[in-house]
């Protein structure tokens, strides 16, 4: 077996209950995924950082039905460069590690930070403020046997603070702890790339050796901009924006990437490509499977 272990997709509550989630997971079990991304703060399952124990239980006895390997997704607004919130992120993060133990899920998601434009006085300090976290969480996680796995976002406002995918990984590096891997989320650097005018590549060249969790989606990595389609599906016809679309749809270039690049051992390829393409799920899933295959040195060098 190579280094990516499996893969399947991304999963949550439409409605903040969890019977809408096991409605999902059954469909998904029925496409033969054997990994599934929990979004566990789309439920009320943390109040004020402490975990909800009626609603915990309910949530390991639901995702105990299922043979599914289990990821976690983290705060999506979470934020360790904010110095108003950094603290409530950081008491609710930890309660994310102990469902995370709690359903068997060894992987938890946190988005890379930003700040504002009008944040300046907050800026010189921003890298240090979330590396500070980071440890900080990763020091909690280390008795769960939890990975943390920094993801990198793309510029969403003018004059943001927000890290490169090459700076992502060098945030890793810098903390060279064993519960800090980062995650390529592909899309996102592709995005960031074309509006930094980058090379895509090297961005993703430079965080694969430290990368031990993926987020596959297609895009074109055109920048949202100021755009905003009346239908979502007015941004796929136009090819702009965080897609989100079915792996073959935009023009990234899947098998040369998979080709080349080699990640940590225990990666998961997530695929984050929701119910609204439930359709086009099972091609995606197939597609997936060829690409950890290609991706596979063992088998490369029969």
């Amino acid at each position: 077996m190579g280094n990516i272990i499996g893969t399947g997709f991304n999963s949550g509550s439409i409605d903040g209950e969890l019977e809408s989630l096991e409605s999902d997971l059954r469909r998904l079990a029925g496409l033969g995924a054997d990994t599934v991304e929990l979004a566990l703060t789309s439920i009320d399952l943390i109040a004020g950082g402490r975990i909800i124990k009626e609603r915990a239980d309910r949530l390991a006895a639901l995702t105990g039905q299922f043979d599914f390997r289990y990821t976690v997704h983290g705060l999506v607004s979470s934020n360790f460069m904010d110095p108003e919130t950094c603290r409530y992120q950081l008491e609710a993060a930890k309660a994310l590690v102990q469902l995370c133990d709690r359903i068997g899920a060894r992987i938890l998601v946190q988005h890379g930070g930003f700040l504002r434009a009008d944040q300046l006085s907050d800026r010189a300090g921003a890298d240090e403020r979330e590396r500070e976290a980071l440890l900080e969480l990763a020091e909690f996680a280390r008795p769960y046997g939890v990975r943390i796995a920094l993801e990198n976002i793309f510029t969403t406002e003018p004059g943001q603070y927000r890290q490169t995918p090459a700076e992502i990984a060098g945030t890793v590096r810098a903390l060279n702890h064993p519960n800090v891997v980062a995650l390529i989320d592909f899309s996102h650097a592709y995005i960031e790339s074309t509006y930094r005018g980058l090379d895509f590549r090297e961005q993703l060249r430079a965080m694969a050796p430290v990368a031990g969790h993926l987020h596959v989606h297609d895009s074109f990595g055109r920048p949202q901009g100021f755009y905003t389609g009346y239908f979502l599906q007015e941004n796929t016809a136009m090819g702009i924006g965080d897609l989100h679309m079915p792996l073959g749809w935009g023009d990234i270039d899947w098998e040369s990437i998979f080709s080349e690049l080699e990640f940590l051992p225990r990666t998961v390829l997530m695929m984050e490509i929701g119910r609204r393409y439930r359709h086009e799920q099972p091609e995606s899933l197939e597609m997936a499977r060829r690409l950890i295959a290609l991706n596979d040195r063992s088998l490369a060098a029969d």
